[in-house]
């Protein structure tokens, strides 16, 4: 499976900013899907994920409230609107395919990682 972030981008604070990832594979669509982001000099940390089918999500707690993780499994596609952008939301954004159904916040339980999207958040 490869997979194709796209929408990055420059932002200032307060703005808001919809990253998208294509899978090239149908078979992704019967996985969780998730996005994750590496600041310069950070540890790669999670954001959110998304079930399957779209009936579970989960966020971390930086991500809560102000973004949303959605999937269109017939365009085998994962977004994340971001709202209420922050400077330390600057990252590079990499989505990911899980290797089961559902996921949860370790990356070891994603099997397939694209190559991520720079998203940069002025202060």
């Amino acid at each position: 499976v490869q997979l194709q972030a796209s929408g990055g981008g420059l932002v200032q604070a307060g703005g808001s900013l919809r990253i998208s990832c294509a899978a090239s594979r149908r078979t992704a669509s019967n996985n969780a899907m998730g996005w994750f982001r590496q600041a310069p000099g950070k540890e790669r940390e999670f954001v959110a994920a998304i079930s399957w089918n779209g009936g579970r999500t989960l966020y971390s707690d930086s991500a809560k409230g102000r973004f949303t993780i959605s999937r269109d499994n017939a365009k085998t596609t994962v977004y994340l609107q971001m709202n209420s952008l922050k400077p330390e939301d600057t990252a590079v954004y990499l989505c990911a395919v899980a290797r089961l159904s559902v996921s949860g916040t370790d990356r070891s339980s994603y099997a397939y990682w694209g190559q991520g999207t720079q998203v940069t958040v002025s202060s």
